[in-house]
């Protein structure tokens, strides 16, 4: 085979270090940005932190100086008080206790004064933080502090896990040491919610699991025993098997009444009639009228079926807006969330250091480390301009829903905005993931103002946000008693213009969390 050299011309898309980066930082959450910029602040020397810090000394400075002349003019008018007492003295010719009391009077009152006079901070030559510890609680009665805050953060601040809330109750019963060993098994194996995630006979094998003499093997009623200490702690029903089993507990603690007798009977035995709310059969079987059943039914539902949820308490999680939306004059106006990032800057002694003409492996270290600092904040602000450019386009699409709410939200899909802004519709689902905008209609995501459409009957298009809120006021406004299906509601919105079948309302009625209509049918 013949080699020959050819030329070919074409175009390509190098992914530079510095666009690898910008892409990186653009697709970052805003928890994930703060921790890449202090991974960047930890690694970079050229990179620091700009605060503006002049306003505060001057204030300081300018408090310094008027109390300097409050002190000065103290001074001088103590000095006009002793000349003033003196000539007194001297002039009614009165006894030394005379002059003495008076004299201490006269210099008490200016030590009072002067009291007054000392400034609320007094320059020392240590550190608060030198002598205190930050760190440390403070302990105390009573403060604008601790009476602000909830009870329960003080009473479960010890708790870590249902599991410790339970072995300290246990702490305090008297149980042998078998008893105690079994406690322990039964309560590592309940869940967050309270129930028992294992079987009695899989624990009762594992605690057996050692012995080789039957005469020590623990016995099955040894743990029925236990178990049931354990289900009638506090909160009643940690333990339990079962949701069934769990609200019989409850019902058990309960002051017993007939109505607690037929919603026994009813979490022991119909609890799936319950579910179906086949209110109809559960009278036949029970044989009892409608108000001795909606009374049952009202004491079940005040029961609580995870009882373990009580105690663990799982953390929020707090979300930070990008970007913040208000309407100033009739105008809406869009701004970024200064707090999100801080602001960057290459730190001056470091690179007043890099000489130009030097090869030295230190002046090539600043230098990388200049250049990288750089492109580090050309990408952030190449991310904070996309943001504010993606942020501004939704809004003013989505006028309509900030002025009256979801139901006016239009159909918008990703390639309109990219269209706008000249931009590639992956660039703006990276701008649009995991970013919120702050409204004053609540917090979003940037997701949420996209939405695919259904064609209504004057030929115009509704998006699938607006059905989804027209369905949603459709069923907070049915008859309980003869709650809508999802053939009427799609009829209905039929009648309104809106094309759109029955799966289809099943489907978003099923995204929103509804229950069909045999499922929300409520007693009279």
């Amino acid at each position: 085979m013949k080699q020959s050299l050819q030329i070919k011309m074409g175009q390509t898309l190098a992914m530079t270090p510095q666009l690898q980066q910008a892409i990186k930082l653009l697709q970052l959450s805003t928890l994930e940005l703060q921790t890449e910029i202090q991974t960047a602040l930890e690694n970079n020397p050229m990179l620091e932190m700009q605060e503006d810090e002049g306003s505060e000394p001057r204030e300081n400075d300018a408090a310094n100086e008027s109390n300097a002349e409050n002190s000065e003019r103290k001074r001088n008018e103590e000095k006009l008080k002793k000349e003033e007492i003196k000539e007194e003295v001297s002039a009614s010719s009165a006894d030394d206790t005379i002059v003495e009391e008076h004299f201490e009077a006269s210099m008490e009152s200016s030590m009072s004064d002067q009291a007054d006079a000392i400034p609320d901070e007094l320059p020392v030559d240590s550190v608060w933080e030198d002598v205190y510890d930050n760190s440390s609680p403070v302990s105390s009665g009573s403060g604008s502090d601790g009476e602000s805050r909830d009870f329960t953060e003080f009473h479960n601040s010890g708790i870590s896990s249902i599991q410790d809330h339970l072995n300290e109750q246990i702490r305090f019963a008297p149980l042998s040491e078998r008893d105690q060993v079994i406690a322990e098994t039964l309560i590592d194996a309940v869940d967050d919610n309270g129930y028992l995630i294992d079987d009695v006979d899989v624990l009762l094998e594992g605690l057996n699991r050692d012995f080789s003499d039957p005469e020590d093997m623990f016995e099955m009623n040894e743990l029925e025993t236990v178990l049931h200490m354990i289900q009638h702690l506090e909160p009643a029903g940690c333990g339990a098997r079962n949701a069934s089993e769990c609200m019989a507990i409850q019902l058990s603690q309960l002051p017993q009444s007939d109505i607690t007798a037929t919603a026994t009977t009813i979490v022991n035995e119909h609890l799936d009639l319950l579910a179906n709310h086949d209110f109809s059969r559960l009278r036949r079987l029970l044989k009892i009228n409608d108000e001795h059943l909606q009374e049952a039914i009202a004491l079940i539902r005040s029961l609580n079926p995870r009882p373990g949820r009580q105690l663990v308490q799982d953390h929020d999680q707090y979300i930070i807006p990008d970007v913040f939306v208000q309407k100033v004059k009739g105008v809406w106006r869009v701004e970024l969330n200064p707090d999100i990032a801080p602001k960057l800057g290459i730190n001056a002694l470091y690179a007043g250091m890099v000489k130009r003409a030097d090869k030295s492996d230190d002046n090539n270290f600043l230098r990388n480390h200049l250049q990288e600092a750089r492109w580090f904040i050309k990408s952030l602000q190449s991310r904070n301009e996309t943001l504010l450019r993606v942020a501004t386009a939704i809004v003013e699409r989505q006028r309509n829903f900030l002025e009256y709410g979801e139901e006016a939200m239009k159909p918008l899909v990703l390639r309109d905005i990219a269209e706008q802004l000249s931009l590639h519709e992956s660039t703006i689902s990276r701008v649009t993931t995991q970013k919120y905008i702050h409204t004053p209609r609540g917090i979003f995501e940037f997701k949420y103002f996209f939405s695919s459409h259904v064609s209504t009957a004057n030929g115009g298009e509704c998006s699938a946000t607006a059905i989804r809120a027209m369905i949603q006021r459709f069923i907070d406004a049915e008859d309980r008693t003869k709650p809508l299906s999802d053939s009427k509601i799609a009829s209905t919105l039929v009648a309104d213009g809106i094309q759109v079948a029955r799966r289809t309302v099943a489907k978003y009625r099923e995204s929103m969390g509804i229950a069909p209509s045999n499922e929300r049918k409520r007693m009279n």
